[in-house]
């Protein structure tokens, strides 16, 4: 994974419009994309669950990622939710990770996801798709395939 090192901003003035413009991107940041609500240590199993509001959850083993593997027993047992539901975070360590990272790290996540995307948008229609379709239906629709022989 790729490690990003936060920038320190203390010296910026908080105006009213930079705080409108930071409320702005907080209500852009929580309608895209995943948001947990909770992430919690299974002992049994050595993985991390993220869970979501909707009582869903992702279970993710914590050898499959070296940052999460380096950590002691009681870190792993004080990992946080932070970054408005984005990232799992650790204080002592100034570990912030991202959710959709350690998800994209798996394949066989990134499949289902990918398989997943392709359902929703197959099942979309755009102006023009609905606009051909009926343009096709006035020419006696689409044509019969014909057999081969």
């Amino acid at each position: 994974m790729k490690t990003i090192k936060a920038k320190v901003r203390f010296d910026e003035p908080v105006t009213e419009e930079v705080l409108t413009q930071a409320i702005e991107r907080g209500r852009l940041r929580r309608s895209a994309g995943l948001h947990a609500t909770g992430v919690h240590y299974l002992q049994a199993h050595r993985s991390l669950m993220v869970s979501f509001a909707d009582d869903s959850a992702v279970v993710l083993p914590v050898s499959n990622y070296p940052e999460l593997a380096a950590l002691k027993l009681a870190e792993l047992k004080h990992l946080s939710v932070g970054f408005g539901g984005s990232a799992l975070c650790l204080a002592e360590r100034d570990l912030h990770v991202s959710i959709a990272g350690l998800v994209s790290a798996s394949k066989p996540l990134m499949e289902m996801a990918v398989s997943m995307v392709a359902v929703q948008n197959g099942g979309s229609r755009s102006e023009a798709k609905t606009r051909a379709s009926r343009e096709n239906g006035l020419l006696g629709g689409r044509p019969r395939k014909l057999a081969v022989s």
